[in-house]
């Protein structure tokens, strides 16, 4: 049809081949996983937006996951119940955290980068289980709960699925937007080649720190659509020790795409769910399926897939 070869209709097609993708997951695993899965996978797209798209590696990413984790549940002890405001105050976080710690971060760049973030998670992971446990449970963590708007129950599963895999959706048109846009497209070229940007008069500076604050409030909303999904925060969601999670399924799906964000992040969650429940050591399937994609797939599963294909994602 002539309407999917307009942009908008290519981006109208991607939305529901997205949604069509988990609708059939639901019935082979279930409506909890499949949340999980979903979540999981808005967490991706704001890692993949800062490794993929702009080239800065992260190690300590989980980080901006536990704080919009913490934000949200401490915001709902504290302020108010209302789950809708209680997201907005996770992903505020997650921005706030970009605005204060990223001028240092993104003056920096290669092995730096991924350590300095690791750094930054190491001294949260304290935090939250030491320094402040009086606020945050420490090790045990805290219980959290969220009032009921009008006949949404966030607690009733199918309507929780049904938030997730919408907020998903918006988060995966936002980046699409954003990505495809000049703005997009010169974050990409300061990947390539940050000198020859500067050279032409862009401060690489703000670019820079401004899509670490969206990567940081992407990854803060997974946080808090985790603790809307499960009700309880443990220092598990700031672990540093979990940061190769997302790392693996960046690099699985296809780092620089939208669509291999989302695949990896399938991927990813189905191998630690599943292959976790038959083999003690399955991390071991899991770094060599990661060695297949380095010598065999360099752009991921999905770049290797598109360019068979000669597939082209919305623009």
């Amino acid at each position: 049809m002539d309407i999917f070869k307009t942009g908008a209709g290519r981006n109208l097609l991607d939305l529901a081949i997205i949604a069509a993708g988990f609708l059939v997951l639901l019935p082979v695993l279930g409506i909890n996983r499949t949340t999980d899965f979903i979540i999981f996978c808005v967490f991706v797209l704001g890692f993949n937006l800062l490794y993929g798209f702009m080239g800065r590696l992260s190690f300590g990413h989980m980080l901006y996951l536990g704080t919009g984790a913490y934000a949200v549940t401490l915001f709902s002890e504290h302020v108010s119940q209302n789950p809708l405001l209680a997201i907005m105050a996770g992903i505020a976080a997650g921005a706030l955290i970009g605005v204060i710690i990223g001028p240092i971060i993104v003056r920096t760049t290669g092995a730096c980068f991924a350590l300095i973030n690791l750094a930054f998670d190491q001294v949260g992971y304290f935090l939250v289980l030491v320094a402040f446990s009086k606020y945050t449970g420490g090790e045990d963590g805290m219980s959290v709960y969220f009032s009921k708007m009008g006949v949404i129950d966030f607690g009733q599963k199918p309507i929780m699925f049904g938030f997730a895999l919408l907020c998903l959706i918006l988060t995966y048109y936002l980046l699409k937007k954003f990505t495809t846009s000049p703005y997009g497209i010169l974050i990409k070229s300061i990947k390539e080649n940050e000198t020859r940007v500067k050279f032409l008069g862009y401060n690489t500076f703000i670019y820079k720190w401004i899509t670490f604050i969206i990567s940081t409030s992407v990854a803060a909303f997974a946080g808090a659509l985790s603790i809307l999904n499960y009700g309880y925060v443990t220092p598990s969601f700031i672990d540093p020790s979990r940061a190769v999670e997302v790392i693996f399924a960046a690099l699985i799906g296809g780092s620089g795409s939208l669509y291999g964000a989302i695949i990896g992040g399938v991927i990813y969650m189905a191998i630690s769910n599943y292959l976790a429940s038959y083999i003690s050591r399955w991390e071991m399937f899991l770094g060599i399926a990661l060695l297949i994609c380095v010598f065999r797939f360099r752009s991921g599963i999905w770049g290797f897939v598109a360019g068979k294909l000669k597939i082209r994602e919305a623009a």
